[in-house]
């Protein structure tokens, strides 16, 4: 195949494959989700930013006794759904903004082939109906045991563990200061405090 180097090359009706996005050399960051073409609009804002670094520094250090391994964006999580494992079969390439992943065989080169264990999105303006949907759908149906969606600017977060008919059931919200349980790794918590620190700041609010 050519190789792509401008997004303005690709057709944003088109359908695409994993073996497509390998061609494809510009700068912007793009998913694919079943065969479409995701484009990222805007880059991360601040409060994005320190949330996601909070959360994912955290899990790091957590796991550091455990077997799995957390990763953040950018990297290539390959959603298999009903397809092959070969690059022309998948459909569904996303960049969650943190992912934890506790099967090993799962890591490659390129980044995860299959479902991670545990998926976090940090909401933006541009991404909140893509990820309490889109994502929110799209994770459940391949079998993402935990998925959380955290707020900076509001300072909570929403989480959601599989069920046995492969939906999402609510499994907690936290927006105060005390430990959050990972579903998926019993035993796990995080502290709210330590995620959403220095975010009245930013904000220009006033701690309550």
């Amino acid at each position: 195949m050519a190789l792509v180097t401008d997004i303005s090359q690709l057709d944003p009706n088109g359908h695409y494959t994993y073996a497509d996005y390998l061609t494809w050399r510009f700068s912007e960051y793009v998913e694919l989700i079943k065969g479409r073409l995701l484009r990222k609009m805007a880059g991360p804002s601040s409060p994005h930013q320190i949330v996601s670094g909070n959360l994912y520094g955290e899990i790091y250090l957590l796991l550091k006794r455990r077997d799995c391994r957390v990763f953040s964006a950018p990297y290539d999580v390959r959603l298999l759904e009903s397809t092959g494992n070969g690059d022309a079969q998948v459909t569904t390439v996303v960049q969650p903004d943190i992912c934890v992943v506790c099967d090993p065989t799962k890591i490659d080169n390129a980044g995860c082939l299959g479902a991670p264990d545990w998926i976090i999105e940090v909401i933006s303006p541009s991404t909140a109906r893509l990820d309490t949907t889109t994502k929110f759908d799209l994770y459940a149906e391949n079998g993402v045991q935990e998925y959380w969606i955290a707020y900076p600017r509001e300072q909570f977060i929403n989480t959601y563990v599989l069920n046995a008919d492969s939906e999402y059931e609510a499994s907690g919200t936290y927006a105060a200061a005390g430990p959050m349980s990972v579903h998926s790794l019993p035993g796990l918590e995080i502290e709210w405090a330590d995620v959403f620190e220095q975010m009245d700041e930013l904000l220009g609010q006033k701690p309550v």
